[in-house]
């Protein structure tokens, strides 16, 4: 399988991609993975490396789409940068899959004008998997559509639950909707509606409304919202799992005292700070798009890259794309299709 990887555009760019590209071809004989940037300086960090050559291939693409461009306007116009590169050789079968840590929007652009979405699908999802006390769940949607139907909540339930199948294992992963109350008929019309058609789903395990504590708590492991609501969910959780860390920081290294203390825990706390570490988990994939594409994070580190290099090699031998595509025709909507609120 070929893993086409944006080697720009991030903090660590490109240092950390070819580190973590490295570190998987070594690991996994069945990859190879084309880097696509600035090909100079891409080839000068290569050397530095020693790896079975015929694994790491380089595309030069001689332009960068930044945090600070306005994504579809960059994808029109830069249309020699790494990441449209790279969506670009996705498309014409050039490979398997395509990661980028770069602008998030311009790769939600560059995913759905170049490559496409799935047949059927109204809109694609990111769909990050997030720390709970059980284990890990996935968010979804974290923030690529801020206005939703009932109907996209629905697909983003079945696609999230074809992810933690085949790429997590779940053998039937629950999907909770995120709402105000765990009653019923809590929530705006929005949710109200989307509870009745999860109810209607066969092939969705649903388990009701979630609160904000529920979804740390581990009470689903698919959790369905628009984005709007996952963005702010997903940023209180990076922004607690930071505040947690430099609280233990600072009282652990106060005095001698807790400096013992702190030897005496030491395998929990790392226990627990590797759980809330991003780098874990690998990338976001936009799941609707016909071919896997991957946003990980912009300051991804060699380990962040080789997580996410593992994860997408897994999307792609599971066949999560074509689960999806089977999954979607299963849809039950057939109460609903007078409703305004569907997208024909």
């Amino acid at each position: 399988m070929k893993i086409i990887l944006d080697a720009m555009g991030s903090d660590n760019a490109p240092e950390a991609q070819i580190a973590g590209s490295v570190q998987a071809v070594k690991e996994f004989n069945d990859i190879e993975i084309v880097l696509v940037g600035q090909s100079e300086i891409i080839n000068a960090e290569l050397d530095k490396y020693e790896y079975p050559k015929h694994a790491i291939s380089v595309m030069h693409a001689p332009d960068v789409i930044t945090n600070n461009d306005e994504p579809a306007k960059a994808v029109r116009t830069k249309k020699e940068s790494s990441m449209v590169v790279g969506a670009t050789m996705l498309k014409n079968d050039e490979g398997d899959a395509f990661v980028s840590m770069g602008n998030t929007g311009a790769l939600l652009a560059s995913a759905l004008l170049i490559v496409g979405r799935i047949k059927g699908v109204l809109r694609p999802a990111l769909a990050p998997v997030i720390p709970t006390s059980s284990g890990v769940a996935m968010l979804i949607d974290a923030g690529a559509n801020t206005d939703c139907k009932s109907a996209n909540l629905v697909q983003f339930a079945i696609m999230g639950s074809v992810y933690m199948k085949n790429v997590l294992g779940y053998k039937s992963p629950s999907v909770g909707l995120v709402n105000i109350g765990a009653e019923e008929k809590k929530g705006n019309e929005l949710t109200r509606e989307t509870h009745q058609l999860l109810k209607q789903q066969t092939n969705v395990n649903f388990c009701g409304n979630v609160e904000g504590s529920d979804i740390i708590a581990g009470k689903a492991d698919v959790v369905v919202c628009d984005g709007f609501a996952g963005n702010l969910v997903l940023k209180v959780i990076e922004g607690m799992g930071g505040y947690i860390n430099q609280t233990f920081k600072n009282i652990f290294f106060k005095n001698i005292k807790t400096k013992l203390a702190a030897v005496l825990v030491k395998d929990g706390l790392k226990n627990f700070k590797k759980t809330m570490d991003y780098r874990e988990y690998g990338g976001s994939p936009f799941l609707g798009i016909k071919k896997p594409v991957i946003k990980a994070h912009g300051s991804s580190d060699a380990k962040a890259v080789y997580s996410t290099v593992k994860q997408v090699r897994k999307i792609i031998l599971t066949d999560v794309i074509g689960t999806i595509q089977t999954e979607l025709e299963k849809m039950d909507l057939e109460s609903a299709k007078t409703k305004p609120d569907f997208e024909k």
